[in-house]
This record gives structure tokens, C-alpha cells and sequence, in this order.
């Protein structure tokens, strides 16, 4: 019922005028969606404070509460069309009203973790782009009969988002920045296995993939008590967002996961000196997958020591400043970062040899980013102890990967077996840092049990053949001639 709804909505979008691609008709279903949850979470919280004899103080007053100008209803429980608002009223009241009173919450409070913040944040960074209030009235209606009430519900309203944030990705466009392989998140996820207490980051959240997974692991895992659930919703997930449709796509995301009020800052996270990161800006686990081939302007390569314009090498810098002692991380990243011969590149490379134990580089196999047209690894590094030796692991899933044929859970299920112990295997070896050349520090892949291939011959080797096998010819068909 659920998907079919989803459907509706996309279909409604699909003929307005406003929204025309996917990257919209998320941004547009985000926004009606957090007020759809705005509304349960406001009931929720005065039902709880009226069992204890206390008033609640609503976030939202009454004329923009969603059961007041999107959904007001009969006591039969039916939509009351004499209050309801419709068409060019419905979009006055949204655009003119609505909207800017939402977006004034960013100003009423400087706490970035709270809900009202959040409200002021979304409603400052998008807009409403659905043009027609009939179309925006059937959206209503539609989203109103999605349920945010139990666990097993926003399970399963999180797995339909985030369908739809995979098929943003596979559109084109800007939408696969949004998007990672969720097999793989879990995989780097289960390698690192996390620990309730733990703080985990990602400075480059885009729709939060990484700490939605994250979250899933800690929950299922840990015991069930009233310490853990405040510890797991407040202290546990942190992250930091560029792009406008990504904050607002990321935050409904964990919202959907069951994370109230997300620690999900808007913000060019490269702007921040990494000079200035303190312990308590520091974390126990990073996951991220920062962009691939973005540059950064001069001015924000001051805030880092090895100075380059590629984005995903300050992001590198960045997190490895922002672990603590013994912190480890997973990124996702260009394989280029192994090999590069400039001097951003060498140095970057000695930074993490020096500064973290780079204990794994997993090997991701061509058509993993559909659309990136690039090649990616994994680094799984821990902070303090300089590197000695690095396991390796070359994924092979035995198929070309694509869009209609992406990676799943058991191509990794043999790294993910493996990486406790780092043992070797066809797809497994070893590399020793003092093997490795000191000019360059060159990581590239290079499989040892590849077979070697056999080595060409030389021209005059193989005109000399070729005169060999002519001569036998020759003779064999003499031979014929001869018996006819």
C-alpha cells in the first residue's frame, strides 16, 4: 500500500508543471513528508506529557498545524471540504504564508540540533515548486495516509525513501552524489563494527546513507534500554551537508530511520580550518564517501596543509583529523589516491602512512558508481600508529556490474569474513610499507596472484614460424598430389 502511494505522489508530480525530474519530485515529497511526521510527533509528545499531568508546548501554532491547513477532517474522520483549502488558496497560503513562517524558525533558536532549527533550515533551502494546488491538494492527500506511528511503519516508509533516493541516483543528472551502494555501506559498516557509545561521522552526508545503515546495525544489536535508545538518538550519529536538496533529503532520511532530531549540520564542511578541530570535535568512527572529481577554490585550500584542489583528497585530510586516538574510519574514494604522482598526492599518502594504521584497501570493481566513470577503493585506517603493512582485497563479483545489475550483500560477503583476520585468499594479499617505493609511496593495486601473462615474441621469431608452418604445407599438399 505504502509503494503504490509513493507511486501516486510521483504521478501527481509527473503532471505538474513544476516539478520535472526525479531530483524534484524527492525534494518536493521531502518537504510534505516532514510536516506529514511533524504532526504524529507533535500528538505523540502531548499525549506523553498529558499522562504525566503536564502541558506541552506545540512547536507549530495551531494555523500551521498539517491538521489544520492540509488536512482538517469531519468527526467521521473524513476530509471537511468546507475547511479544507484548494487550488490557488491552498498555494497562496503555502507560498505566502506557510513558507515563511517555517523558514523563520532558523532564527528563533542558534541550537543546530534541535527540530526547530531543522524546521527553518528546510524551509530557508527549498521551495515549494508544485505549481498547481489541485496537484499539491491530491499530494495532501495522498501523503496524509501514510502512517509514522509504530517502528515497523517507519521501517518500512524508510526502505521506500530510500528507493526512491537510488532511482534520483540512476536519473543522472547530480543524483548519483546522493547515493551509495547500500551492500557497501554495510559491509564497511560490519568491518568496523561500531560500538553503542561510539560517536560516528560523516563530514559529507549527502542523503546520510552511511548513518542511516549505521544506526540499523547499533539497533539491532544492542540491548534494548532506556540509556542506549537516548544515547543512540542524541550522542551517536553526526554529520555534515554542502548541498540544499541533500541536507533536507538527508534529514528526512534519518528521520524515516527513527532518528528524531538528527545532529545533521548544513554547512561547506572544507571551510573549517582543520588547524582549529579540537578532541571534542573528534570522533570514534567516520563513514563517508565524499565526492568524486569536485575542486575547491584557493581560498578554501588554505584551511589544509597539503594544499590541491581535488575535494575528495581535503576531505581525506579532514577526517583523518577528525578521528580520535584509536578512532578508525571507511572511505569511499577515487583510486587515483594510490597512484598519483603529484606532490598533493605523495604527501597526502604519506600523512595517512604516517599519521594512521592503514589496515585495509578494498579494491572496488569497475560500474560499482554507475554514472562516476571512475574506479574506487576503500580505506579502512585507524589513527596513531604509522602504517607497517596493508592488507588488500580486490573485489571480483564474477559479473560486470551496472544500473540493472548493481552489488549486493553476498559479492562482499567473503571480505567482510576476512577482514577480522586479514587472511589471504585468491582475492586477498599483503603489502609491506618498506617494500614500497620511498619517492613515490605508490599504492596501486597490483594483485600478485594474478597470473602473469606470457611474454610477446619478437617479429623476426614469428616470421621465422610462420616460414615453418608454410614449408609443412607445402609438403603435405606435395603429399596429396603425389598419392592422387
Amino acid at each position: 500500500m505504502f509503494e503504490q502511494t509513493f507511486k501516486n505522489i510521483d504521478e501527481v508530480l509527473w503532471k505538474d508543471a513544476g516539478a520535472d525530474s526525479e531530483l524534484d519530485y524527492i525534494g518536493q515529497t521531502s518537504w510534505i513528508l516532514f510536516l506529514r511526521y511533524l504532526e504524529d510527533l507533535e500528538k505523540d509528545r502531548a499525549d506523553a506529557a498529558g499522562l504525566v499531568g503536564e502541558d506541552y508546548q506545540y512547536i507549530l501554532s495551531e494555523q500551521y498545524r498539517w491538521s489544520n491547513w492540509a488536512m482538517p477532517k469531519t468527526a467521521e474522520g473524513k476530509l471537511d471540504h468546507n475547511k479544507a483549502l484548494g487550488g490557488s488558496d491552498l498555494l497562496r497560503f503555502v507560498n505566502n504564508e506557510l513558507w515563511p513562517h517555517l523558514a523563520s524558525f532558523k532564527t528563533q533558536t542558534d541550537n543546530p540540533s534541535s527540530i526547530e532549527y531543522k524546521i527553518g533550515e528546510i524551509f530557508s533551502e527549498l521551495e515549494n515548486k508544485i505549481k498547481s494546488g489541485h496537484a499539491l491538494r491530491e499530494v495532501l492527500e495522498l501523503a496524509d495516509g501514510l502512517p509514522f506511528q509504530s517502528s515497523k511503519e517507519k521501517h518500512e516508509l524508510s526502505h521506500l525513501y530510500e528507493t526512491k533516493i537510488k532511482n534520483m541516483g540512476n536519473a543522472g543528472r547530480n543524483g548519483g552524489q546522493y547515493y551509495t551502494h547500500r551492500p557497501l555501506i554495510r559491509a564497511m559498516i560490519q568491518a568496523l563494527a561500531p560500538k553503542i557509545g561510539e560517536r560516528i561521522y560523516d563530514g559529507a552526508a549527502g542523503s546520510c546513507g552511511f548513518l542511516c545503515e549505521a544506526y540499523e546495525y547499533l539497533y539491532e544489536g544492542m540491548e534494548r534500554n532506556t540509556a542506549n535508545l537516548k544515547t543512540l538518538q542524541e550522542n551517536t550519529f553526526f554529520g555534515k551537508e554542502k548541498k540544499n536538496l541533500a541536507y533536507v533529503i538527508g534529514l528526512m532520511n534519518m528521520i524515516l530511520h527513527g532518528i528524531e532530531a538528527p545532529n545533521l549540520i548544513h554547512t561547506n564542511t572544507l571551510s573549517e580550518n582543520v588547524r582549529d578541530i579540537q578532541e571534542k570535535d573528534r570522533y570514534e568512527v567516520i563513514l563517508a564517501n565524499p565526492p568524486f572529481g569536485g575542486k575547491e577554490r584557493k581560498e578554501v585550500q588554505q584551511n589544509f596543509d597539503i594544499k590541491t584542489g581535488e575535494t575528495a583528497f581535503l576531505f581525506m585530510q579532514h577526517f583523518i583529523r577528525s578521528l580520535k586516538a584509536g578512532g578508525r574510519a571507511a572511505v569511499v574514494i577515487k583510486n587515483t589516491v594510490l597512484s598519483n604522482t603529484d606532490k598533493a598526492s605523495v604527501a597526502l599518502r604519506q600523512y595517512l602512512l604516517e599519521s594512521c594504521q592503514l589496515h585495509a584497501v578494498l579494491d572496488m570493481p569497475g560500474g560499482t558508481f554507475t554514472g562516476a566513470g571512475v574506479k574506487t577503493v576503500v580505506l579502512f585506517f585507524q589513527k596513531g600508529e604509522p602504517t607497517r603493512k596493508i592488507w588488500c582485497y580486490q573485489l571480483d563479483p564474477g559479473r560486470s556490474l551496472g544500473k540493472t545489475n548493481p552489488l549486493n550483500d553476498d559479492d562482499l560477503k567473503e571480505f567482510v569474513a576476512l577482514y577480522p583476520s586479514q587472511g589471504n585468499s585468491e582475492q586477498a594479499w599483503t603489502v609491506k610499507v618498506h617494500d614500497l617505493d620511498p619517492e613515490t609511496l605508490d599504492l596501486s593495486v597490483k594483485h600478485p596472484n594474478t597470473p602473469a601473462a606470457a611474454p610477446l615474441r619478437d617479429p623476426a621469431t614469428i616470421l621465422a614460424e610462420m616460414e615453418r608452418l608454410d614449408q609443412e604445407t607445402n609438403a603435405l599438399l606435395q603429399s596429396i598430389k603425389e598419392l592422387l
